[in-house]
């Protein structure tokens, strides 16, 4: 493609992209509240979950504790309470730890960078340039299911597969580096349409995998045993593998998972929340 042919596709792309969103845009409160803390509370719990399940959760957890301070303070077992239906019960657990952090260490300032913000607990490239653009309008470059769907239709139909590596110089090329924030907004809300109205592009991506059937899965059986304990308190092994609805043959072999992610501990022959 030569340049001049590249510049036309791009302005086109911006083109389709904004026009798109001023009439289809999604609302959603983590957009009418951009304080970084904001954000970074929903940037945690929109990873793998679907947008309508986190607004409930989102809207209590800003109520419980709007600043990093308050959840700082507050005790993991409360924690786990209110995250409890979310799943993947190690992102309230690096939650938890990034307000100690935040609180502590930043004065209760959610960092301003992705490379300041990559040294918290569970933020990793995606979710560093997220937090970053959409609290700061800081222009990132980072990838997620929704942006490779919008950019593989647009500029990838020809390709049967396509890597991040490939998408990635295009989207620094058509970033709105005046305001990323709404760019990304824009591209996201353009990419989750796609998926209603056409064959879900990001399907052509190297990095696409369909997710585990959840039901009866061993996360489910983890949230279960973590949810027992969250709301029930300390238990012996036989008294979680009743409540949690376990063989005694598969309960240690979840603890044993739980123990390793730093969720649950032993102490006299009982387990907690740690």
């Amino acid at each position: 493609m030569g340049a001049v042919t590249r510049a036309v596709k791009i302005a086109e792309f911006k083109d389709t992209i904004y026009s798109f969103y001023e009439k289809e845009g999604r609302v959603f409160p983590w957009r009418e509240n951009t304080r970084p803390w904001a954000v970074l509370v929903s940037e945690f719990m929109l990873q793998q979950t679907q947008t309508e399940r986190v607004l409930r959760y989102w809207k209590r957890w800003m109520e419980l504790w709007p600043e990093p301070g308050g959840l700082a303070g507050a005790p993991f077992e409360e924690v786990l309470r209110e995250w409890s239906g979310l799943g993947y019960n190690r992102r309230a657990k690096y939650l938890h730890s990034c307000a100690k952090i935040v609180a502590e260490e930043y004065r209760g300032r959610v960092p301003d960078t992705p490379g300041e913000l990559r040294r918290l607990p569970g933020i990793g490239g995606y979710c560093s340039g997220a937090i970053a653009c959409f609290g700061y309008n800081y222009p990132a470059v980072f990838i997620e299911t929704n942006i490779r769907a919008a950019l593989i239709h647009f500029f990838f139909q020809d390709r049967a597969t396509v890597s991040d590596g490939d998408i990635r110089p295009v989207l620094e090329d058509t970033l709105d580096r005046e305001n990323p924030r709404r760019w990304y907004y824009a591209l996201m809300d353009y990419g989750a349409a796609l998926k209603k109205i056409t064959a879900n592009p990001g399907r052509k991506s190297a990095h696409y995998a369909k997710q585990s059937r959840f039901e009866g899965s061993f996360r489910q059986k983890r949230g279960r045993l973590v949810k027992a304990l969250a709301f029930g308190g300390p238990a012996s092994a036989e008294a979680l593998a009743r409540s949690a609805g376990m063989e005694q043959g598969e309960i240690y072999e979840v603890i044993n998972s739980l123990e390793k992610d730093l969720l649950v501990a032993e102490k006299g022959g009982l387990y907690r929340i740690r």
